[in-house]
C-alpha cells in the first residue's frame, strides 16, 4: 500500500472516531469522564454521584483524577450547602 493511501485511511478513521464521540448522549459522556475522574477516589460511589450531577449541569468534567478544575469553571464553582466544593 502506498503511504498516501495509508494517510487517507487514517484520516478517514480519525474523522469517523471524532464524529462518534460527538454523537454520544450526555449521560454516556458524563459516565465515561466521571469514571476517569473518580478512578482513584476513596469513596467511588459518592464521587460518581456528585461528578455525574455536576457534569449533567455543567456539561463538562475536568481532565485527570484530581485538580484541573479551571478547565470547567461551572464545575469548579459549585459549592455544597456548607460552602465546600460540591464537585469532586
Amino acid at each position: 500500500m502506498k503511504p498516501s493511501s495509508v494517510a487517507i485511511i487514517l484520516l478517514v478513521l480519525l474523522c469517523l472516531a471524532s464524529s462518534l464521540q460527538a454523537t454520544l448522549p450526555d449521560g454516556n459522556m458524563c459516565d465515561m469522564k466521571c469514571k476517569i475522574r473518580c478512578f482513584k477516589a476513596a469513596v467511588k460511589d459518592r464521587c460518581m454521584k456528585y461528578c455525574g450531577l455536576c457534569c449533567a449541569e455543567c456539561k463538562c468534567v475536568p481532565s485527570g483524577t484530581y485538580g484541573n478544575k479551571d478547565e470547567c469553571p461551572c464545575y469548579r464553582d459549585k459549592k455544597s450547602g456548607s460552602g465546600k466544593p460540591k464537585c469532586p
